[in-house]
């Protein structure tokens, strides 16, 4: 099979021909038809990512889409010719999507939702899976709870905003001004973070009480603005970029609480990777149910300009996921 292997941190990938891999027990065989380029995978690219634990020459890619060709021992809820997605690789060792085919673990699938091409389902892996750890796994989200979520247009924040209204939420994202009208268009009330001070918007929409449930998808200085926003008592904090040194006294003196997300957990440890597939068969459910849909990037991408993807992915370029076409 044909793929991009990456042989040095910050160099071009090589396209190679090698062996098509057989699935072992558990695993499926799949005929990828799209991938996509997340932040992340640039950053593992260049090598600024050493939580992802990648091991080079490797194949990267976390997301993918694709249609089943052959089913390992054990596997009873795929066979061949089931068009599935998922976040199967592209770290610690495992193969990543940027390639013709994978032997992938089957509890990290689901069956791609009818209503989405592959480029589509492709964008969907890492984003929902993130949104959703923090939104239902950690912060419990229910109907009528305040959710402010801080880049709520983003790559991740698009898909928890969406994930917040669906659950019937009220919900709240700081964006640009540029993205108003987008952020509306979910269902959220948009706040211009570069006018509108912590104090000014928790006095608008909360009477100063807080929110239920505060999702950070930036880190650094928001995550230290987030404990200040949390709800009184009962507020529950989610950050996706929970590194480096904060002060938690703003969030102990409000009596709330605070979870972090490590997505990339099953896949570095092989544990508890039938939640992953678990969470994908919620977003199926979700998207053909028309309560989500995904950002896409309208440029063409293939193995062949597959630089220039990655590039506009780590410029900030990009108008929404970047999808690469693979079949």
């Amino acid at each position: 099979m044909k793929a991009l292997v990456l042989e040095n941190y910050g160099s071009p990938f090589v396209i190679k021909e090698i062996e098509r891999p057989v699935p072992k027990d558990g695993e499926v065989l799949v005929q990828i038809k799209a991938a996509s380029v997340n932040p992340l995978d640039t950053k593992i690219k260049t090598g600024n990512a050493g939580h992802a634990k990648t091991k080079l020459p490797a194949i990267l890619g976390i997301d993918m889409a694709g249609i089943v060709v052959e089913v390992g021992k054990d596997v009873k809820n795929f066979k061949a010719g089931d068009e599935v997605y998922g976040m199967t690789g592209g770290i610690a060792g495992v193969q990543g999507s940027l390639a013709e085919y994978a032997a992938v673990d089957a509890d990290l699938l689901a069956l791609k939702p009818k209503n989405l091409i592959m480029g589509k389902a492709a964008a969907i892996p890492l984003g929902f899976i993130t949104a959703w750890e923090g939104l239902v796994d950690r912060a419990k989200i229910e109907k009528g709870k305040t959710v402010l979520i801080h880049g709520g247009t983003g790559g991740v924040g698009h898909m928890a905003t969406q994930i917040a209204v669906a659950k019937g939420a009220k919900v709240f994202t700081t964006d640009s001004p540029a993205k108003k009208e987008l952020a509306e268009a979910f269902g959220a009330t948009s706040i211009d973070y570069t006018s509108s001070s912590i104090e000014d918007y928790m006095t608008k929409h909360t009477d100063g009480e807080g929110f239920d449930i505060v999702f950070d998808t930036v880190g650094g200085a928001v995550l230290d603005d987030s404990f200040k926003a949390a709800k009184t008592y009962h507020g529950h904090v989610v950050s996706i970029l929970g590194w480096g040194t904060h002060s938690i006294a703003p969030l102990s003196f409000r009596g709330a609480t605070y979870s972090g997300v490590f997505t990339l957990l099953p896949l570095i440890t092989g544990k508890h990777r039938a939640h992953h597939g678990e969470i994908l068969r919620e977003a199926t459910a979700i998207i053909e149910a028309g309560q989500l849909k995904p950002i896409i990037d309208p440029s063409h991408y293939t193995f062949e300009n597959i630089e220039e993807a990655y590039q506009a992915v780590a410029s900030g370029k990009a108008k929404g996921k970047v999808i690469i076409n693979l079949g």
